[in-house]
């Protein structure tokens, strides 16, 4: 196994897992992110219940990075209004600085503060989600709009 640590076991077997792969079933909210400099795409659906993330589904068309990062967030915005959402995205900017990892899964890309090119690659699910959530309005779940 490369010691490089923007291919990490980690980050691969996070990205291999796809946790959140797909689409659902009449999402609340839908939010893309494109990367121009290398051409990598997320589109992130949720389910909101009262402005809270019920579930997260994405697809991905990227690097490894941009996957593992996907697949952590599937996991990370469970139960997330949009304030938290945007303090686990600082976090994950801060951790791209040098500091601690905002949730423990996130530690994976530690080795990707080295690369600031790569940063946009791990932050784009979370700008996708947020972007979902812009739009969106809190909502109970099961109502319609």
């Amino acid at each position: 196994m490369s010691d490089d640590p923007l291919y990490r076991r980690e980050i691969l077997r996070l990205a291999a897992d796809a946790k959140g792969a797909g689409r659902l079933d009449a999402p609340d909210a839908s939010g893309s992110a494109h990367n121009p400099a290398c051409g990598d795409r997320v589109t992130v659906e949720l389910k909101l219940d009262n402005g809270r993330i019920a579930a997260l589904a994405h697809q991905t068309q990227a690097c490894v990075l941009t996957q593992a990062s996907a697949a952590l967030l599937a996991d990370a915005a469970s139960g997330q209004d949009q304030d938290g959402l945007a303090r686990l995205a600082l976090g994950l900017r801060g951790m791209l600085a040098g500091g601690p990892a905002p949730v423990p899964g996130y530690a994976a890309f530690d080795g990707v503060a080295a690369h600031p090119g790569r940063h946009v690659c791990v932050l784009l699910p979370l700008e996708a989600a947020l972007k979902a959530l812009e739009g969106s309005e809190p909502r109970t779940a099961g109502t319609k709009r």
